[in-house]
């Protein structure tokens, strides 16, 4: 019987788990929303709907000393190696999910992806996401321990990132992610940790942030950033 999305995230998760993998990665990107639950108990939130990518970000400087070649690790999952962008960043695919490492931009900005040799694969480069590896948690999914940015992080930096996201409609679905957790942090009495948070990002960073919560509905997180000026 075909696994379901959640199933499959679950088993990967539990292979780079048992391979050693898991220990030395923070989980990123939608799903976070979702495995973000027990955090999230004593308050009000409801997790956001998923997307087929599970990403995957290795700090720098990385500490996986692992060596295990991943896309074997998962082939009988029915997953195959594929490549995007024009210089062949190496992911993951399934139909129900797309498995891509990824590694925070240092320095001058180059399309050329990370080798990975150590799992067999490659990552790709992105800008901001040393902020989601500076503060994080540990949860647990289905008995796995898994590391994933503190909320207030993973929230801020979506609002940071919102422009890059291709058509409004991506754009305005990640700032509703964003909102949800921001707001669930401030139901959780944990306002302080937005604040913190905030305060430790670049100038041009908190500029961003503050012109996209200039709508109504944003108010009550204003007021919380506004409060630590």
């Amino acid at each position: 019987m075909a696994k379901s999305q959640y199933e499959l995230c679950i088993e990967v998760l539990r292979r780079l788990e048992k391979a050693g993998v898991l220990k030395d990665v923070v989980i990123v990107g939608s799903w976070c929303t979702l495995f973000y639950k027990d955090f999230f108990s004593d308050a009000s939130y409801l997790a956001p709907l998923k997307t087929r990518d599970v990403d995957l970000l290795i700090p720098w400087p990385s500490s996986t000393k692992t060596k295990v070649d991943v896309a074997e690790l998962l082939r009988d999952l029915g997953f195959v190696v594929g490549f995007t962008g024009s210089e062949g960043y190496v992911r993951l695919e399934h139909p129900e999910l797309i498995v891509e490492f990824l590694v925070p931009e240092r320095g001058r900005a180059s399309d050329k992806p990370y080798p990975l040799p150590e799992l067999g694969l490659n990552a790709q480069a992105l800008r901001f996401l040393d902020f989601l590896a500076r503060s994080t948690i540990t949860a647990k999914v289905e008995g796995i321990s898994v590391m994933l940015p503190h909320p207030a992080n993973f929230a801020l930096h979506k609002l940071v990132v919102l422009s890059r996201r291709p058509g409004p409609e991506k754009q305005a679905k990640d700032k509703e992610a964003a909102m949800r957790v921001l707001e669930a942090l401030i139901d959780k009495g944990k306002a302080d940790s937005i604040r913190e948070a905030f305060g430790a990002m670049p100038r041009r960073w908190q500029v961003k942030i503050r012109k996209r919560l200039a709508g109504p509905l944003d108010k009550k997180v204003m007021d919380i950033l506004s409060h630590g000026r």
